[in-house]
């Protein structure tokens, strides 16, 4: 399913020392070791510092960039009602109110539309300060407002009119079960009679797979297992089938449970409805599509984290103690663990820092030699003549260029990764049995354990938020967009804006400082 798969913007390589006019969107980071650093990504036309007014020009980009899609965009005429949701009324409106909403205008617990979070909270006096995102050579500060999440006092869709649909797609990852839950129960909340999940994601919208209708009954305790109520599965028909699909259902809300691949499908949809309802007022249907962001990775820009990912990080002290056993029992003992991580190191940066027993992490955004007098062999080999054992996460994704290139991609679009685990390990063992020294390793793929996981105590409030700011936002009457947590508050962003690229570990960034600081581990190039 191609017309669903991530499209990735070009990276470019910027100087703050020498350029003067750069894109809107590009952020300058100080120079460093990793050429990853030093990538800049340009999606809007250039922006001359030198003019006067260049931080109103960027701010008023940066409001349309940001805009989130509405209904009224699409229907102008569309038809607003009293909210009915409030603290006031706990249980499932009753048809009374199918008519006449009850309106309660003094509860203070309404999001208004102009409420808006700050994107940025550091605010950065040099280019060369760790982890800096400039906009232009001299770091200048510019407020950056993104839409605050919540209920709003106005909705957009009769709740007796609804008929809202849940599809969980790409891998499983904990906490899938809990936002399920979240989002049906506030659907009741609302009025909405009709909920249904399409089962194994996007290929769920063909002929061949029933509905599976949804109430709080069936999913009251679904959150106290991992894996999907739905399925998941990746790839699946194209987006006008989807859309035709969902037509034909009678489907007006669509609530996506994904990644990057997967939102950009989503907002590959709200796109078809945007387009059938301007072009053709026949086939326009008003519907609203949102995304929820799930990727075990932690690899979506501009939030704090996505669902799952303190899970996984939870999940993977229990394979790096194991490993560390193994090692710290074992005469020269090394314990090699892989983790998740395609393109971004953060389950393996963020483990490494919470075990304490990591003495080499190794991850995509930062490049090593495995031989060579800077080698991570090589500071294995001191290790175990210090230490007597030691242990390394690799994230997958690290080392790439070791292992052999396939042209092979999984249904979702992604290049199929060779193991860089199993090659470490191999490569270990036969470096040591070169040189003459004893070693004793041991290899641990906790990856398929750590997915099927139910969600921790952390990642549940995450999912409850999450599950209930998506109904709200879909009620509210905005479309093509994703809810997330920014700096502590829940946010509504525009998919478009965090698909664009998957976001990183900075190697300048102070939290990968601090994990070279826990492990000790030198530069290996």
């Amino acid at each position: 399913m191609g017309s669903l798969s991530p499209a990735m913007t070009p990276k470019l390589l910027l100087s703050a020392k020498t350029s003067h006019t750069i894109s809107l969107n590009a952020v300058f980071r100080p120079p460093f070791r990793s050429p990853g650093s030093m990538i800049k990504r340009i999606r809007c036309k250039s922006i001359d510092f030198s003019h006067p007014d260049w931080k109103t020009k960027y701010q008023q980009d940066f409001e349309q960039r940001f805009n989130i899609p509405h209904v009224t965009d699409f229907f102008p005429h569309a038809q607003s009602y009293p909210s009915t949701f409030c603290l006031r009324m706990r249980t499932p409106v009753s048809e009374d109110f199918a008519q006449g909403y009850p309106s309660d205008e003094e509860w203070q617990g309404y999001i208004n539309n102009d409420d808006r979070v700050l994107l940025k909270v550091i605010r950065f006096s040099s280019p060369r300060s760790a982890g800096a995102e400039c906009i232009d050579p001299d770091c200048t500060w510019v407020e950056q407002w993104i839409h605050r999440a919540g209920p709003r006092e106005k909705i957009y869709f009769k709740p007796e009119d609804v008929k809202a649909a849940i599809v969980t797609c790409g891998g499983l990852c904990p906490g899938l079960n809990d936002v399920i839950r979240q989002i049906v129960i506030t659907l009741e909340i609302y009025g909405v009679k009709k909920i249904v999940g399409i089962p194994f994601g996007y290929r769920g919208f063909g002929n061949e797979l029933a509905e599976i209708p949804l109430t709080r009954k069936v999913v009251q305790n679904v959150h106290l297992s991992g894996g999907s109520l739905l399925g998941v599965s990746r790839g699946g028909p194209n987006v006008s089938e989807i859309v035709d699909s969902m037509q034909e259902r009678g489907i007006t809300m669509l609530f996506v449970l994904g990644g990057n691949g997967t939102h950009a499908g989503a907002n590959a949809i709200h796109n078809e409805v945007v387009f059938l309802s301007s072009k053709c007022r026949k086939r326009g249907f008003k519907v609203a599509v949102v995304g929820v962001p799930k990727t075990i990775d932690n690899d979506i820009l501009l939030m704090d984290k996505t669902f799952g990912f303190d899970t996984a990080v939870e999940e993977a002290q229990r394979a790096i103690n194991s490993a560390y056993i193994e090692a710290h029992s074992a005469y020269r003992g090394v314990g090699v663990v892989k983790l998740m991580g395609r393109s971004s190191g953060f389950i393996a940066m963020q483990a490494a820092l919470a075990s304490g027993q990591i003495d080499i992490c190794l991850i995509p955004e930062v490049p090593f030699e495995l031989h060579g007098p800077h080698g991570v062999l090589n500071h294995l080999k001191y290790l175990l003549e210090t230490k007597g054992s030691a242990v390394i996460c690799v994230a997958e994704g690290a080392g790439q260029n070791f292992v052999e290139k396939t042209n092979a991609k999984d249904a979702s679009g992604n290049i199929v990764y060779g193991d860089i685990g199993v090659h470490i390990h191999q490569e270990i063992k036969r470096y040591f049995k070169e040189i003459g020294d004893p070693a004793d390793v041991k290899y641990i793929d906790p990856t398929y354990m750590i997915r099927a996981c139910r969600a921790n105590a952390s990642d549940g409030i995450l999912c409850t938020v999450l599950g209930q700011n998506a109904v709200h936002g879909a009620f509210g009457g905005y479309s093509g967009i994703t809810v997330g947590i920014c700096n502590t508050h829940y946010v509504y962003l525009p998919i478009p804006e965090v698909i664009s690229y998957p976001k990183t570990v900075d190697p300048n960034s102070r939290m990968w400082h601090r994990c070279l600081t826990s492990t000790g581990q030198p530069d290996f190039i």
